[in-house]
């Protein structure tokens, strides 16, 4: 029990919770997002349960990050996904269609949609918290990172809730979470493996991509949007 109470690993706890929270911010946004259609009484069940589950993956990938950055078209295709769930979650859905899934279909519906996001998001992510675990955390590594992103739960899911009612007041804050996925998926597209090598990497050229994303899942979901409307009787 001493070894968790010394200053190295406190500081990398520190660390690894600092880290998720600067890199989390769009994590909250997704949750928002997914979850600002369900009723009241689902909301905190969906933000909770897609935080917890992407944090169980997030465990799972500090394994696997340095071997899955080096898989050449793996962030193309989850830049593409990242496009399809920003267009998705700014197309407004039938009323009656809504109404045909019960409680439970919606929540779960939610909750998939998080959990999928965040995969998606957190590869670069969980890069930065292996690295703080490694130069501070010695042999305790893994319990560093498990403690640490359990200790930032309820930060993200507080984060979600006051997203959530920024997007109830304010609408246009769910066409900016669109676009900020968007942003996210230009930017990662850019720095696969099996293009990044053929392009000049540059900062502009990252802003370029990312830039080009967002405009990309705003132009979508106005088009699906406006067609979902003339399709409505």
């Amino acid at each position: 029990m001493e070894q968790f109470l010394t200053p190295a690993f406190l500081l990398a706890v520190g660390q690894i919770i600092m880290i998720d929270i600067l890199l989390g911010g769009d994590n909250a946004v997704v949750i928002a997002l997914a979850c600002r259609k369900l009723p009241g009484s689902l909301r905190t069940k969906g933000i909770v349960w897609g935080t917890l589950g992407a944090i169980v993956l997030r465990v799972i990938l500090i394994f696997f990050a340095l071997t899955l950055l080096q898989i050449p078209f793996l962030k193309l295709v989850g830049a593409a996904l990242l496009i399809w769930i920003g267009v998705k979650l700014l197309v407004p859905e039938d009323d009656d269609g809504h109404l045909d899934m019960d409680g439970g279909d919606r929540l779960w519906s939610a909750i998939k949609t998080v959990i999928v996001a965040d995969l998606v998001m957190s590869i670069d992510n969980v890069i930065a918290i292996a690295g703080a675990a490694e130069n501070v955390g010695g042999e305790h590594k893994m319990t560093l990172v498990i403690f640490g992103l359990l200790v930032s739960i309820p930060i993200i899911v507080a984060g979600s809730q006051m997203v959530i009612k920024l997007m109830d007041r304010f609408p246009f804050v769910i066409t900016l979470g669109g676009m900020l996925l968007g942003w996210i998926a230009g930017s990662m597209a850019v720095s696969d493996p099996a293009i990044a090598p053929h392009l000049p990497q540059s900062e502009l050229l990252h802003y370029a991509c990312g830039l080009a994303g967002a405009l990309l899942v705003l132009a979508l979901g106005k088009l699906m949007g406006k067609r979902a409307k003339q399709a409505t009787p």
